[in-house]
């Protein structure tokens, strides 16, 4: 991973730590009903204008190559759209019956559900030398199919917390999310050669929006003076957190590289991030839709919030590893062929 980007995902993650002790200082400014007035300028303004970014800047063109590898696909998909989230579920259970904070654990659920990033599981496949067509379909593919997969998963386990009606929550996910989407693929196709010559910074710009996101949610739970969120369960979601990301990442090892299944070293690679990373740019405003007006919703986001940047480290310390595993693996296998 280069020195930029490392430096932009610092900069993202000390931004969003500023961004909720600025909502802790003075939360009437973003609240609902407050100047920013997040119910119009969030809900739909911001959370539109995101979608409409990914739309613009997903390179979808550069998916057939890695089309065919539908094994491969399959793995990544019900890994982390099946697996992953019934797993959490049934890990919850037992957890239910502890002090944990209970919204924090809802919050885990919520992560269990998300589809995968679109930047950060290519970054570090690329950094590693893994196979990054594979990694960039599955990131693309993954989010586009979180857009209907995600909100059912979340009303399949957790149900809707919103008094929003089921209908209406598919309605403004239509209207804030796929829409928006599309109109990007399309107007991406008439602005393509623009766009590649100019790279307009699509990272920064998602990251800036989602920030204001971040700041108006936590606004609403400062403003709340019901909610308690006590130490003792943070500490323990954070810690919950980097198991479950080492614990899957092993199992994704584990079963990507048997041989029946015929995967190469750089399949697996693609395989270990892009099946155990979690978006956030996706997640945090379709949580916004699926549980608007929630008085916790902001307590259900922070295991989203700690695993992203989780994610980021944990698998930049092990870009090292990886790589000198992928590295012999490869040399193994050119030895064990036979010579001519």
């Amino acid at each position: 991973m280069g020195l930029l980007e490392r430096l932009g995902k610092e900069w993202f993650i000390l931004c969003i730590v500023l961004a909720i002790v600025l909502a802790k200082m003075d939360p009437s400014v973003g609240a609902k009903g407050g100047p920013l007035k997040p119910e119009l300028t969030i809900t739909y303004i911001a959370v539109s204008a995101i979608f409409f970014n990914s739309g613009l800047s997903l390179k979808t063109e550069e998916l057939t190559s890695a089309l065919m590898h539908i094994k491969l696909h399959l793995f990544v998909q019900i890994f982390t759209l099946a697996f992953f989230p019934t797993t959490i579920w049934f890990f919850l259970q037992l957890l239910s019956v502890t002090s944990i904070n209970e919204w924090l654990l809802k919050g885990l659920q919520t992560v269990g559900c998300m589809p995968p990033p679109v930047s950060s599981a290519v970054i570090l496949t690329k950094a590693v030398g893994g196979n990054e067509a594979a990694a960039i379909f599955n990131s693309a593919f993954g989010s586009f199919l979180g857009i209907i997969v995600t909100p059912l998963l979340l009303l399949i386990f957790l149900g809707s917390s919103s008094s929003v009606p089921f209908s209406s929550i598919f309605s403004q996910l239509s209207m804030t999310v796929v829409v928006p989407l599309i109109i990007g693929q399309i107007v991406r196709r008439y602005i393509k050669d623009w766009l590649e010559r100019k790279k307009p910074p699509f990272g920064t710009i998602s990251s800036c929006v989602l920030l204001t996101i971040i700041y108006t949610t936590f606004c609403d739970t400062f403003s709340n003076t019901n909610i308690d969120l006590d130490g003792f369960s943070l500490l323990i979601i954070l810690f919950i957190i980097f198991s479950v990301q080492l614990s899957f990442m092993f199992l994704t090892f584990f079963f990507s590289t048997r041989k029946n299944l015929g995967f190469t070293p750089a399949d697996t690679v693609a395989i270990i991030f892009c099946s155990t990373h979690k978006s956030l740019t996706l997640g945090i405003p379709m949580l916004k839709i699926v549980f608007a007006g929630h008085e916790h919703l902001s307590l259900i986001s922070v295991p989203l919030l700690i695993y992203h940047p989780a994610q980021i480290l944990l698998g930049s310390l092990l870009v090292p590893t990886i790589k000198s595993w992928m590295v012999s693996r490869q040399k193994g296998v050119k030895l064990m062929r036979p010579t001519v």
